[in-house]
């Protein structure tokens, strides 16, 4: 096992009352790809920031390797100083460090490097830190929400590039399918603590939950202790008095374990309050357009969204999901075609850019509208502090200003409000963003069991795959044209059908090549070779093509079972490049080969007749 190039040991840190860490732990090895995930004020970002040296640690041992570099994604970059995003990431980089990596990240990341820091959106200024953290390609990266602000193609493409990295990683993600892609390790704060388990997040809630399962019956376990010693001590024969003393200590003792364990943090109590039932239809679009100059951002959609649907908006940043979904709510006029909102329709929003919270406001005043003590949901008065608590609010956070919390509370509360106002139609713009695991598992619940209609905007392809029935998305991801297609299902079925209709037209442009390929082979004024007969060449690479195939499968497979050693990349990058150059290349070689066969079977099925 390699030395350690991080390590936190028995840490401790609070704020006054209930320590955030007490005795949480950090081990980061060369290599390691480490998702950190707990609940939302769990410490999980204050223990990150630890680890980088950003603060202190009330006590407890931080040892950092002397010769490593860690970079930190700062959720609020200061670009003081500082005239284009370009000179900003090229700031970060060390000696030997490449100048070209930061221009390559940046174009990945959709910026050219010339904007003026000033004038960047959040959005934009968290994909400048992100490239800022990745070009020196420290010894450790550490990621806080690196997907927030991504759409689903950078996503992936940060995937890749993650997957290649040499850095070791230490990751804070909401995205579950990015976590189950990059993780090899999880290390779980909570209640303060820390445990760790040696494989990547998609192990981590069936571990978690034996984990908690087990701790619930060990509590038990005390609790029956705890009666048997009581009863000795009242009914007991009566020993040396030193030893009913001691027997005495020894329940204090275990009364005080009992009393001061603390259980997982609940759960969020919390059902949509849903209004009167809206028409069947609820949104029928005919041929609905939109551009802006020469741009089309739209054009001709057609779509009838029925009571009940869940739709799923996807696509690049800028493809034009905001513009279409104003269209299909009533906000936005088209330039031409037409859109009919349904009767009886109550709307409720989540604006993933929460611009409908005032820093000023105070929770109390935000979930009541000012309007007392009390607020009405699902036809009951609750006290505001009451309905909090469903929400894992303190009573005293009541009066605690909007400003105050982080970014997973400002989104909880969002949620709160939203839930507790009548609706039968859900806008859900990005409403992942920031909420922890839990509270995304309550969100994809109240999601499915929804009496109404949904429409929600999502990078998050598990939670696209869980909740929605349908999928909207660009024709053309890669350069989006305004031709937007209703795909039926989650992420995952949109892939599918795409890959199905991609196969179908290569098939198609085959056969097309075969059908040529024939007619070009027909001899001409009965010169050349027979009518209906392959030629001895195409006749032998039909019949060794295969050989050929199998041969260059096992030498795919021989390489990647070599690059499957988790050590190689570290001990000897030069091999782990060259065996996936060669890997590449064989890879070309096979595609080659099948489509020559393939065209070559077609021809000949044809000439037989």
């Amino acid at each position: 096992m390699a030395p350690p190039i991080l390590k936190l040991d028995d840490i401790f840190l609070s704020f006054g009352g209930t320590p955030l860490l007490a005795g949480a732990s950090l081990q980061v090895e060369p290599g390691d790809r480490i998702c950190l995930v707990g609940r939302n004020g769990s410490g999980k970002s204050t223990l990150m920031k630890i680890a980088a040296g950003m603060v202190e640690a009330q006590s407890g041992e931080v040892f950092r390797h002397p010769s490593s570099t860690i970079r930190y994604l700062e959720q609020a970059p200061d670009f003081s100083g500082y005239a284009t995003v370009q000179a900003y990431c090229e700031a970060g980089l060390g000696p030997g460090d490449d100048p070209y990596r930061v221009t390559y990240i940046l174009d990945h990341l959709g910026l050219s490097g010339q904007e003026d820091p000033k004038s960047l959106s959040g959005g934009e200024a968290r994909r400048a830190a992100l490239a800022r953290v990745m070009a020196p390609e420290p010894d450790i990266l550490m990621l806080d929400e690196p997907t927030n602000h991504l759409d689903l193609p950078t996503i992936e493409w940060l995937e890749g590039e993650l997957a290649k990295s040499r850095s070791a990683l230490v990751l804070i993600s909401h995205d579950r399918r990015f976590l189950e892609k990059v993780s090899t390790a999880t290390v779980w704060l909570d209640r303060g603590l820390s445990r760790r388990l040696n494989k990547g997040f998609a192990h981590f809630e069936e571990w978690r939950d034996k984990v908690l399962e087990e701790e619930e019956i060990e509590q038990h376990k005390l609790g029956k202790e705890i009666q048997r010693e009581e009863h000795w001590l009242r009914y007991g024969v009566t020993a040396r008095r030193k030893r009913n003393m001691r027997r005495l200590g020894n329940l204090q003792a275990l009364r005080a374990e009992y009393r001061g364990h603390k259980g997982p943090q609940g759960t969020i109590q919390a059902n949509v309050t849903e209004g009167k039932e809206s028409g069947k239809l609820v949104i029928e679009a005919d041929k609905i357009t939109k551009a802006y100059g020469e741009r089309t951002i739209v054009s001709p959609f057609s779509i009838r969204v029925h009571r009940g649907d869940c739709i799923g908006l996807i696509g690049p940043n800028g493809a034009g999901k905001t513009t279409l979904l104003k269209m299909l709510t009533g906000q936005l006029a088209p330039d031409t075609g037409t859109v009919k909102l349904g009767t009886n329709l109550e709307i409720a929003v989540l604006d993933q850019k929460r611009e409908d919270l005032n820093p000023d406001d105070t929770l109390a005043h935000y979930l009541t509208d000012g309007r007392g003590e009390n607020l009405l949901v699902n036809g009951e008065q609750k006290h505001v502090t009451g309905y909090m608590k469903d929400f894992l609010f303190q009573p005293e956070q009541a009066r605690t200003p909007i400003r105050n919390l982080s970014g997973g509370e400002r989104a909880r509360l969002m949620l709160a409000r939203m839930m507790a106002r009548p609706s039968n139609l859900l806008i859900l713009d990005e409403p992942t963003n920031d909420l922890d695991i839990e509270t995304l598992d309550l969100l994809q619940e109240i999601v499915a069991g929804y009496s109404g209609t949904v429409i929600l905007v999502s990078h998050d392809r598990d939670f696209l795959d869980r909740t929605v029935t349908s999928t909207i998305a660009p024709a053309n991801p890669e350069a989006p044209d305004g031709r937007w297609i209703e795909y039926a299902g989650g992420y995952s079925d949109m892939l599918a059908q795409r890959k199905g209709a991609e196969d179908e037209r290569k098939r198609a442009e085959k056969a097309e090549k075969a059908k040529s390929a024939e007619t070009s082979a027909k001899p001409a004024d009965g010169g050349g070779r027979a009518k209906g007969k392959l030629s001895y060449k195409q006749k032998f690479a039909l019949e060794n093509l295969p050989k050929e195939m199998e041969k260059t499968e096992k030498e795919i497979a021989a390489r990647e079972a070599k690059m499957a050693d988790p050590n190689l990349f570290t001990k000897d990058p030069a091999t782990f490049n060259k065996l996936a150059a060669e890997t590449e290349k064989l890879r070309a070689d096979l595609i080659r080969m099948e489509e020559e066969w393939l065209e070559l079977e077609m021809l000949r099925e044809e000439l037989e007749g």
